[in-house]
């Protein structure tokens, strides 16, 4: 009988001194702010809606359609990355690739933040901004990428014409394992390149090239945590991609390849 009641005791006693496990980020769910948009003549706005009131300066992303994209298309996962505290500005063009409306988005941004009448007053974080963007839009975040204000970019399926050797900051190029339309091959084509710069590439499994739009499903997560990351210094974002036990490659059920160049802190 004491044997008995012994046991338990033990398995209780063990229990309770066990160190604690660090809870994992749910980065697909969204985040801690209600969301506001606001469509203007070249870009569209998502961010949070309170930011008048806000204590803080909120980080900045840039993005750019696919081919014949709109803002509305990519709503769900522009909507999530605002819940998080960013302020998107999506470029209002079918045709993003020369990154024209993109970089217009962070110079509006920069009147808006210095004008006392704006919401965005005193609100933008302009040493914080990212560039991404889908197919030809993917090209145009590397094409952005060059500019001296962008401090990261993430292109998702990124069409051909753009140059990742003028790129200065930290790249996550991602890849749809079944996308017939931006091969796999082609994006590896611009990790490879970027061997002057801090770059990941992700082969989401099962995806296609439309995966991302609509519902962003495996997409919403690891992007949203890319740019918690990159523009707000979460460490379990980090996690994700740095370090030796980097969350992303350990991950079979999201990601069919994943690669990291030598400059990746390991």
């Amino acid at each position: 009988m004491f044997r008995r009641l012994l046991i338990p005791l033990i398995l209780v006693l063990a229990l309770g001194t066990a160190p604690a496990r660090a809870a994992t980020a749910d980065w697909g769910a969204p985040g801690p702010y209600a969301t506001a948009v606001e469509v203007g003549a070249v870009n569209t706005l998502y961010f949070p809606r309170d930011i008048a009131g806000s204590d803080r300066r909120h980080p900045v992303i840039v993005w750019g359609n696919g081919t014949g994209g709109a803002p509305l298309v990519y709503r769900d996962l522009l909507l999530q990355w605002a819940s998080h505290g960013f302020i998107v500005s999506a470029a209002n063009t079918p045709m993003s690739n020369l990154g024209i409306s993109m970089r217009a988005g962070i110079d509006a941004l920069t009147r808006l933040d210095a004008d006392p009448s704006s919401i965005f007053h005193g609100k933008v974080d302009l040493t914080r901004i990212g560039a991404s963007g889908h197919s030809q839009g993917g090209a145009a975040a590397i094409v952005v990428g060059a500019d001296s204000r962008v401090d990261s970019i993430l292109p998702i399926q990124p069409g051909p014409l753009a140059d990742i050797d003028d790129v200065h900051g930290p790249a996550f190029l991602m890849a749809g394992q079944n996308d017939s339309i931006v091969w796999p091959a082609l994006v590896r084509a611009f990790y490879n390149d970027a061997d002057h710069i801090p770059a990941i590439y992700g082969e989401v499994r099962g995806a296609d090239h439309f995966t991302v739009v609509g519902d962003p499903g495996p997409f919403a997560a690891p992007t949203t945590a890319w740019w918690r990351f990159q523009l707000m210094d979460d460490p379990q974002a980090r996690a994700l991609f740095y370090g030796p036990d980097c969350g992303i490659c350990v991950d079979r059920g999201t990601w069919s390849d994943v690669r990291r160049n030598a400059l990746v802190p390991r």
